[in-house]
């Protein structure tokens, strides 16, 4: 079993940016979106923070959080 890795730290007296930390992704109900894998699709249902769901025509797929391969049209 291996245990988690922590993400390093940025010391604040570094010459180097920061790294930056994407903002979390927001659909509602209604909102197009297009998935890498699936294609083009309609949110049908939200769970806050935790997943959506999405009909694509062919099938309603439940996208969990943090929708890395879905972006809002």
């Amino acid at each position: 079993m291996t245990k988690p890795v922590a993400p390093k730290r940025h010391l604040p007296t570094s010459p180097f940016k920061a790294p930056a930390t994407p903002a979390p992704k927001h659909f509602s109900m209604g909102d197009q979106v297009t998935h890498d894998t699936y294609g083009l699709g309609r949110v049908i249902g939200i769970e806050d923070g935790v997943a959506a769901l999405v009909d694509f025509g062919s099938a309603r797929i439940r996208i969990s959080s943090p929708y890395a391969k879905m972006t809002k049209l």
